[in-house]
């Protein structure tokens, strides 16, 4: 018999879903616009007729039409819409209007600065051109050491409106971090700005561009991006030095070049917590259908929104930010802290004193706001209609404070995606309803399952996220990959021609799904295997916990050891009565079976730069690996932290030699 589904956290307004776009979308198709597993039915059951519904709903405009959608099904390497040459940048650029705004720029100072259809267009033109005379054509590679402002965007229409290949990192990397990622794409360009704001100072990178370009043996030009109002100094550059100012106010005519549907747009580059940051290719078309569904249809977005993500231009969400362009909907960079210290409500403020419609954070930053006691409400967000969040699990307890903060009517929007794709697996949609906890749909197009170890389907059962058939959006490949070895292995081995992303999830019997966690972390108690993410939820809702991180190392008498580190609040000290209470909360919000054997008090825990926990490198760092072969001190938010770990687990490995 099977169990009645659970009553939803949130059920859209008939009205509202009714004239989303992805009801329009769904009547287009004679599938009922209020049933949004029949619409995603049909979209992994018939690929070619749902891109091909994707393509002309957008009216994706190629200057030599595709002789088919999907030549070949296989991953990896579908080939799709063979035959077909457009460009990403024409598509970001022919929806807006002159006089309007197209991007709003903000910063933690709560000031900012808007620019228009028209001039948006007049700087990418003339970049475009600054770049074509330095000798950048197509397949050759640019690349930006620039803080989340226009100018990244600009920089990269400008870029791939040639042709050219784009990557970009953010300025808090250090030249040797981004010279990582950069030196392996033989860049010919660099653009670079002065500095950037963060939490109230000034962070000066004049000598930290000088110290990556002359990393950069490739580079013909340097562009040099007056940002923070610190003068160049004469310095000797290893190449050509160009003004932004020079470069972005000539008076010139933007042609975009038409490139196959599969040419490369982009490389964006893993955390890199071990080795060289792995560079993932994803093609003009591929990405230009996919962020148009996930933008377009899944967030509604149109002309006359305006979206407002916390991100830097080194996370993923960067490219969503400058995609909004595509729908002709309004998108805001911010730089600077989400919550600076002395206004951490400010990106609230923002988002109702510029109207936005999508607001887009993480969950350490709802929890953040809740636990701290801070009320996005006395601000009027009548205008927000959906809170986005993603990078990593969203626990329950997020949905009823944001329904409380942000209003009722507001749909909190979970997404797990990934780097890999530059999009989403799961989400929602203006047409689902949204369990609390819960992803509530897996996106259209996206044939997801979860995995057991045999490779079998199963539901309401933790398994492993696959995908059973192709994504546009898929990579193209890794770079300096030349036999797809490094590709093929990091996705297909497991499940041969299934991709397999890394993630525990949960597909529901009522059809949402549930992330548990990283499953090369998981937690394996008496072969019992425990999410993470199900601890890291309970632990850190407790008001005396600012973050939690717990983690299973097997030992070499067999033995398994599941510590659970915590940093508690300001003035909390972890006592005996603290762990009790932390423990109970996990017996009863988890299971008896998630109680760690030891509940350890530590400064902090150590991420990636895009703010993901250290699960396996600290798993490892306790076990006595070397840290030179778990982690790479650059790619993480606080190194000093690696040496702590290390040390941490070097004392427990001698106390229990000498017990032994």
């Amino acid at each position: 018999m099977s169990m009645p589904h659970p009553a939803p956290f949130f059920t859209p307004d008939p009205e509202v879903a009714a004239t989303s776009r992805i009801a329009g979308f769904a009547r287009r198709q004679g599938i009922d616009s209020g049933d949004y597993a029949a619409l995603h039915h049909w979209s992994v059951t018939d690929l070619e007729g749902f891109w091909r519904a994707v393509w002309e709903y957008f009216d994706i405009e190629a200057e030599t039409p595709y002789e088919q959608v999907l030549a070949e099904e296989t991953m990896p390497g579908a080939h799709w819409f063979p035959g077909a040459t457009l460009n990403y940048a024409h598509h970001a650029l022919r929806n807006l209007m002159d006089d309007e705004v197209a991007v709003i720029a903000l910063d933690e100072t709560g000031s900012g600065y808007e620019v228009t259809g028209k001039r948006l267009r007049s700087q990418v033109a003339s970049v475009a051109a600054t770049l074509r005379d330095l000798g950048v054509g197509r397949g050759d590679r640019v690349v930006g050491y620039l803080p989340n402002t226009p100018h990244a965007i600009v920089s990269f229409l400008a870029a791939v409106s040639l042709g050219a290949v784009w990557s970009v990192c953010g300025q808090d990397y250090v030249p040797q971090a981004a010279a990582d990622r950069f030196a392996q794409l033989e860049p010919t360009v660099l653009i670079a700005a002065d500095g950037y704001l963060f939490n109230g100072s000034t962070h000066d990178r004049r000598d930290a561009v000088l110290e990556l370009a002359c990393t950069l043996p490739t580079l013909k030009a340097t562009l040099l991006v007056d940002h923070a109002g610190l003068p160049w100094p004469s310095r000797n550059y290893p190449s050509l030095v160009v003004p932004w100012e020079d470069a972005s106010t000539r008076t010139e005519q933007l042609a975009c070049a038409a490139v196959p549907f599969d040419h490369p747009l982009w490389v964006v580059f893993s955390s890199g917590t071990t080795g060289l940051p792995k560079g993932i290719v994803h093609g003009h078309g591929g990405v230009l259908l996919e962020h148009l569904k996930t933008l377009g249809l899944h967030s509604d977005l149109g002309p006359g929104d305006r979206l407002l993500w916390y991100t830097t231009t080194h996370w993923m969400m960067w490219n969503l930010v400058a995609s909004t362009l595509l729908t002709g909907a309004t998108t805001c960079t911010y730089e600077g802290s989400p919550a600076p210290l002395a206004r951490p409500d400010l990106l609230w403020e923002l988002a109702a004193r510029h109207r936005v419609t999508v607001f887009g954070t993480s969950p350490q930053y709802l929890l953040g706001m809740a636990k701290f006691g801070i009320d996005p409400s006395v601000h009027d967000l009548s205008s927000v209609r959906v809170v986005g969040c993603t990078g990593s699990a969203l626990p329950a307890s997020a949905y009823p404070w944001v329904r409380d903060h942000a209003g009722e009517r507001v749909l909190l929007a979970s997404i797990s995606g990934g780097t890999d794709i530059v999009s989403g697996f799961a989400g929602s949609a203006p047409t689902t309803p949204a369990w609390a906890g819960e992803l509530s749909a897996p996106h259209l197009g996206v044939a997801l399952a979860a995995y057991d170890a045999e490779g079998t389907p199963v539901v309401d059962q933790v398994g492993e996220l696959v995908v059973t058939r192709p994504m546009p959006s898929m990579p193209l490949s890794f770079w300096n990959d030349p036999d797809g070895s490094r590709y093929h292995d990091a996705y297909f081995s497991t499940y041969p021609g299934v991709w397999r992303h890394g993630d525990w999830i949960t597909v529901t019997g009522h059809g949402s799904v549930i992330v548990h966690g990283r499953s090369d972390s998981t937690l394996n108690r008496n072969g019992v295997r425990l999410g993470s993410a199900d601890i890291h939820d309970v632990v850190e809702r407790l008001p005396e916990i600012t973050e939690a991180l717990v983690i299973g190392a097997e030992e070499p008498d067999s033995g398994y050891w599941m510590p659970l580190f915590v940093v508690p609040s300001a003035g909390v000290t972890l006592d005996d009565g603290l762990r009790e209470k932390i423990k109970e909360a996990i017996r009863t919000g988890a299971s008896p079976r998630h109680v760690p054997d030891e509940i350890l008090e530590v400064p902090a825990i150590p991420h990636t730069r895009t703010g993901k926990k250290l699960e396996v490198p600290v798993k490892r760092l306790l076990q006595g690996a070397p840290v030179e072969q778990v982690v790479n001190p650059a790619a993480v938010d606080a190194p000093d932290l690696i040496d702590y770990y290390a040390r941490l687990g070097a004392d427990r490995r001698g106390r229990r030699s000498t017990e032994t």
